[in-house]
């Protein structure tokens, strides 16, 4: 997927439309929207139930994404400019925590102000560094869901980025990633760590939405490995 320059990307959810400003030339990568975070919210859209009484059978993803049946919490890392966060929100997760460093904090603010009367509530957010116990704590795991997309691309920060989902991910949870190689380095290093900890499930292509189903991205399922003593 091509990234765009475009200082507003559009994004249709079901029945709303979503408006995301973003600024690709600030010296913080979460001003930009990035592709993984259009495909995680568009492949979410394909497959979470839009009703109680639409799931079923036919729908491999209806318990993990069954917004309506359950009260689900869920945390998002590095949300940036809140693409995949309100996306989730609109498609009827109600109880979420939109999540990154403090640099990037106006620009999701700004987001959500500007699809306000698309959300129908301001969204919470909170200023979450992976490697900050304490911020970890005050979000106050476990969560039902740990969303992620485009987060892994720096080598440095991927030790804090698995302990910070190992965290705040409930044992019966789920990591929900979308994700795309932007340095090897990093990317041998998270998957090497992840298989450590969790039970990685990779999302077929065909599941994807058909919109936003490109060659370099994909989706992830992680979920704790059981302890074994």
């Amino acid at each position: 997927m091509k990234f765009t320059d475009s200082p507003v990307i559009e994004l249709q959810v079901r029945d709303s439309h979503l408006s995301i400003q973003q600024d690709n030339g600030s010296f913080h990568v979460g001003t930009s929207v990035w592709p993984c975070s259009l495909v995680l919210a568009k492949f979410v859209e394909r497959w979470a139930p839009p009703s109680p009484a639409t799931t079923g059978a036919n729908n491999p993803y209806s318990e993990l994404l069954d917004f309506h049946s359950f009260r689900r919490r869920a945390i998002e890392l590095g949300t940036g400019c809140g693409a995949a966060g309100m996306a989730f929100h609109l498609l009827g997760l109600q109880d979420i925590i939109l999540t990154d460093i403090s640099p990037v904090m106006p620009a999701l603010k700004h987001n959500l102000k500007r699809n306000k009367p698309i959300l129908g509530k301001n969204l919470k957010t909170s200023v979450l560094y992976w490697n900050n116990k304490d911020q970890i704590r005050t979000a106050n795991p476990p969560f039902d869901l740990v969303i992620a997309a485009d987060v892994v691309y720096i080598e440095e920060s991927v030790g804090h980025l698995v302990g910070a989902m190992e965290a705040l991910v409930a044992d019966d949870g789920a990591v929900l990633l979308g994700y795309q190689l932007r340095s090897p380095e990093a990317d041998q290093l998270f998957w090497e760590m992840c298989e450590n900890v969790f039970v990685i499930d990779k999302v077929p292509h065909q599941d994807l939405h058909p919109d936003y189903a490109y060659e370099e991205t994909d989706v992830y399922v992680f979920r704790k490995k059981k302890n074994s003593n």
